[in-house]
């Protein structure tokens, strides 16, 4: 992918060690796409942003907060293995995530053909499975006993978003205590932004199956550059596990560059890696996309259905591009299933 490895060279280029205080992007990204549209205040965004990183690390603002250059060489280290593609922690591609793609974008794929593909990996069989019988994708009251009945009920764009989130979901399950209530709370945080992305895709007549999985890789990256800053603490510093202010510096530093490596490694289509790249750097006065108003609007539902402060719905309004009808609409979807989500953890 030519483009892929332009953009990552470029962003990689320097040979000198970034300072801890300068973030290379922004998760939250809302973009202005007409001449008469108000302009934003920056610090709606930041504090989201910051709620958002407090919530993920289960700390106060004050403890994500470090010194001009205290982790400068551990992040170096850490940008060099990005740049080169050595991160350890990076998940390998699903074997069988190439067949699936192919047989869910042929539009002859029939009901059996994709089933069999699923049943032929027994792993993926009991995620799928799983997934399918959660808040976030089971449609009534009976339980999916079936990979055949999944794909029945769930219809081709439904069993997409499924799969992806099948694939996806041992990768970002906690191997530990001391990561369990992050990679649950990343898991919540990921599948809410993704479904909002999907909802919004709808609504704008757009392919919801690619913002779903695109709406999911931010989170799988989370847990990627926490795993692998262990690593590097454990080699560079002798740190048992890296402090929230310096895994707060390297998710925010690194999602989207960790984001398109996933991509890469998983030989994902171009268009998830333009997705990704318009998410993180929207040109000035481009449309609003799906992934970007998906990650504002999930993330400030998750955060609001846990309690923590979060943005007022008519800031949410300017900065999105739906209409108030609209956002209520996919507010609604979205809390319905974290409601149904906190019973079944209950």
């Amino acid at each position: 992918m030519p483009g892929f490895i332009s953009w990552i060279s470029g962003l990689f280029s320097s040979d000198k060690p970034t300072t801890a205080t300068a973030p290379e992007s922004r998760l939250l990204n809302p973009v202005v796409s007409t001449n008469d549209s108000p302009d934003i205040d920056p610090a709606l965004i930041d504090k989201l942003e910051e709620r958002l990183f407090c919530w993920l690390l289960d700390s106060p603002p004050a403890t994500l907060r470090s010194e001009t250059g205290q982790w400068d060489e551990v992040l170096e280290k850490l940008r060099w293995r990005i740049a080169n593609s050595e991160l350890d922690e990076l998940p390998r591609q699903p074997m069988t995530l190439p067949m699936l793609m192919r047989a869910l974008s042929d539009a002859n794929t029939g009901r059996n053909q994709l089933t069999e593909i699923i049943l032929n990996d027994p792993a993926l069989t009991d995620q799928l499975l799983q997934i399918a019988n959660s808040p976030y994708f089971r449609t009534g009251d009976q339980s999916i006993d079936s990979v055949d009945q999944a794909v029945f009920v769930l219809g081709m764009d439904g069993i997409r978003n499924v799969i992806s989130a099948a694939i996806m979901r041992p990768m970002m399950a906690a191997r530990n205590s001391r990561e369990a209530l992050f990679a649950q709370r990343v898991w919540r945080w990921g599948l809410t932004c993704a479904r909002s992305a999907e909802l919004i895709a709808k609504i704008h007549g757009q392919d919801s199956s690619v913002y779903f999985m695109a709406g999911l890789l931010p989170a799988l990256s989370y847990i990627t550059l926490r795993r692998e800053l262990q690593r590097v603490c454990r080699t560079e510093s002798g740190l048992a596990e890296p402090p929230p202010s310096l895994i707060h510096i390297a998710l925010s530093r690194y999602q989207w560059a960790t984001s398109q490596l996933l991509a890469n490694e998983w030989g994902l289509p171009p268009k998830y890696h333009a997705q990704l790249l318009a998410a993180e750097r929207p040109a000035p006065r481009q449309q609003h996309t799906p992934l970007n108003d998906g990650i504002i609007i999930g993330t400030r539902e998750v955060l609001r259905h846990a309690h923590q402060r979060n943005m007022p719905e008519d800031d949410v309004l300017r900065i999105t591009n739906i209409s108030r009808e609209q956002f209520t609409r996919v507010r609604k979807v979205i809390l319905d299933t974290l409601e149904a989500g906190a019973k079944t953890r209950a």
